[in-house]
């Protein structure tokens, strides 16, 4: 029987990875969220994307501690994302739309690894490399300049927009507890959190893809922003800080619903040695 205990030690371990993942991305945008709150209200926070966060964290008590264990449950869940996409670990299917959506999941996961790289980074000492809004225009500026580079960009902003209105309809229809182990008592409480969470990152991948279609349309790197980009366009409006303080207090419970799904999520994880197998067998597909 051994080796049917390494496959659950495998699929144990991976399960704890993404659960540990899912509460380090609950926190990061519970930061985010409240320090975009407090910003709204003129309480002195500031309105910043999730490394903003992260070196919000850095200068609290144990700071290089706890980014370093965010470092770490952002890295299992980027693991988990590349798994979950590649493998069909939801059971997602082949239709379009499970293709879409395992897409996005691999996307995701080149994501947070990057963001669990920018967390060991500050954990170590080693500096935040160039990344943010910088990085964004930076990469957008390459890809201009390349042949159909505009056509590209274009395409990332109505995808990143596609991706707004995908979360604002799952905020609509209300299937956010879906995949949560949950009954229905607990699920009264869960499913408004997390419906208010994914109406307001909607919201926010809208206003990010709308700048990089018009990164495309005006042809300067500098009009993409990200998410503190997005809290400034909304700060700007008539009433502006009320819009801010709303879709601020929802990434909070963005972060808050990550937490649920940390401890309630029904995770089916493959065996390790399989997953790295199907993720082998994919890398050298596109090779």
């Amino acid at each position: 029987m051994p080796g049917l205990s390494l496959v659950h030690f495998g699929r144990n371990t991976l399960e704890r990875l993404a659960r540990f993942g899912y509460g380090a991305r609950g926190v990061v945008y519970c930061v985010v969220g409240a320090l975009a709150v407090l910003a709204a209200v003129g309480q002195g926070g500031r309105a910043d994307d999730s490394k903003g966060a992260l070196r919000a964290v850095l200068g609290g008590p144990l700071g290089a501690w706890i980014v370093g264990l965010i470092a770490l449950g952002l890295a299992g869940f980027a693991l988990w994302r590349l798994v979950e996409g590649v493998t069909d670990a939801d059971n997602r299917g082949r239709s379009l739309k499970g293709l879409v959506v395992r897409a996005a999941h691999v996307g995701s996961a080149a994501i947070y690894g990057g963001l669990a790289l920018t967390a060991a980074s500050l954990a170590l000492g080693l500096g935040l490399h160039r990344g943010g809004e910088d990085g964004l225009q930076d990469w957008t500026a390459w890809l201009l300049a390349k042949p159909l580079g505009l056509w590209l960009v274009a395409l990332i902003g109505l995808g990143v927009m596609g991706g707004g209105v995908a979360f604002g309809l799952k905020a609509w229809k209300g299937d956010v507890t879906e995949r949560l182990a949950l009954d229905a008592a607990a699920c009264r409480w869960a499913k408004p959190i997390g419906r208010f969470g994914y109406a307001a990152r909607g919201v926010a991948f809208l206003i990010i893809g709308g700048f990089f279609v018009a990164a495309a349309w005006h042809q300067a790197s500098s009009e993409v922003k990200g998410l503190a980009g997005a809290f400034a366009a909304l700060r700007a409006q008539p009433y502006g800080w009320v819009l801010l303080a709303v879709v601020a207090a929802g990434h909070f419970a963005f972060g808050a619903f990550g937490l649920i799904q940390a401890r309630y999520r029904r995770i089916d994880a493959p065996d390790l040695d399989e997953a790295d197998d199907v993720v082998a067998r994919a890398v050298r597909s596109v090779t």
